[in-house]
């Protein structure tokens, strides 16, 4: 099982939105199979795992980190190509959450003759391989990801001169991993005005469809000139309100801009259609990196369900430099928005990282 969860990291990113799964195939204490999934390669870990081990499958032992599946989909059900192999046992990591499956994998093999189990002690490191995944079929919406980078007292912004960055190389280069696990990203137009921002993939890794880059910006202030926009290949959103140019609308649709139109409270973009508009997508995953305002607006609407911020070792102190949170925030501190299986990664010997989990109300 060690292997199957090895050989499924190697298709995070590559298999949106379909799962990541490793799959190895043992007969007589010997492994004769492999096999991944990715988007491209259209066959599930399971199948590629059984063809390489062809006859040797027969009476053999398949581990696999996910419930195979039961139904017909861009491929056959892998449970038939379990049975037609001759597979005697199916080790589990984890139930597959996705309706058109859970349970019903396990059930048909069970029904065939298969001993199958489900392998104690894995299911946590296999779901949060694809905790997007998970999150998805169990809510129905993308897992949405809120990262930051900021100094030790919070700040992410000097009042006067932000040249340069507030983490390092090694830092930046792990949040491209975070970008590479992700289906798309969202920032607001005060960051685009600022950076002249790219908010590309830069890991270098393949993936199985474009980064979508998604833009807030209620007045459609964004410039045809920027980056943003001059690299788009059919990859970036803007988000706006009503209340924009249709002549500013019209230049940027002429330059392959997709304009999506969502009012929400105080002439603002509405966040929580936006996010329900992905889910139509079956974009699976949205990170923010963002400043104060866009946070804080993500944070009240309830719309993240984690966060992600990468601590620096530097203080800028001050009134003026902008905290990670903005907006009016919560007056009381019992008020305070609450966050629960809190991790701590390490990230470089001075820096660290806080993922945790917003409580959610009700």
């Amino acid at each position: 099982m060690r292997e199957a969860l090895e050989l499924a990291r190697q298709g995070v990113g590559r298999t949106s939105p379909n799962p990541a799964v490793g799959a190895v195939v043992v007969r007589d204490g010997e492994v004769v199979g492999r096999g991944f999934h990715t988007w491209d390669g259209v066959k599930h870990a399971e199948v590629l795992a059984l063809e390489e081990a062809g006859e040797r499958a027969r009476g053999a032992t398949l581990y696999v980190t996910l419930e195979p599946c039961a139904h017909q989909g861009r491929t056959g059900p892998c449970t038939e190509a379990i049975l037609a192999a001759g597979v005697s046992r199916v080790v589990a990591a984890m139930e597959d959450p996705n309706p058109l499956v859970r349970g019903r994998g396990i059930a048909r093999l069970r029904a065939a003759g298969v001993e199958v189990e489900l392998a104690e002690g894995y299911a946590d490191e296999a779901e949060r391989l694809n905790e997007a995944y998970v999150h998805f079929m169990r809510s129905g919406l993308p897992l949405v990801t809120l990262k930051a980078a900021v100094t030790l007292d919070g700040k992410i912004s000097a009042p006067d001169d932000n040249r340069g960055w507030i983490t390092s190389e090694h830092a930046r280069a792990h949040v491209q991993q975070l970008r590479h696990r992700s289906d798309a990203i969202v920032t607001g137009i005060g960051t685009v005005l600022a950076d002249d921002c790219l908010m590309t993939d830069r890991s270098g890794l393949p993936r199985s469809r474009p980064l979508l880059r998604i833009v807030l910006d209620s007045q459609l202030r964004i410039p045809p000139t920027c980056r943003m926009v001059t690299s788009c290949r059919g990859d970036l959103l803007v988000v706006t309100t009503s209340a924009a140019s249709a002549e500013r609308r019209r230049t940027l649709e002429n330059l392959g801009v997709q304009i999506l139109v969502l009012d929400g409270p105080d002439g603002r973009t509405d966040l929580r259609r936006l996010v329900r508009h992905l889910a139509a997508g079956k974009y699976q995953s949205l990170m923010i990196e963002a400043g104060s305002k866009v946070n804080w607006a993500a944070l009240e609407q309830g719309i993240v369900d984690k966060i992600f911020f990468y601590y620096a070792p530097k203080i800028l102190g001050g009134l003026h430099s902008l905290p990670v949170v903005g907006g009016v925030g919560r007056r009381r501190r019992s008020e305070a928005i609450q966050f629960r299986g809190v991790r701590l990664h390490k990230i470089t010997e001075d820096e660290f990282a806080v993922e945790a989990w917003m409580v959610k109300e009700g």
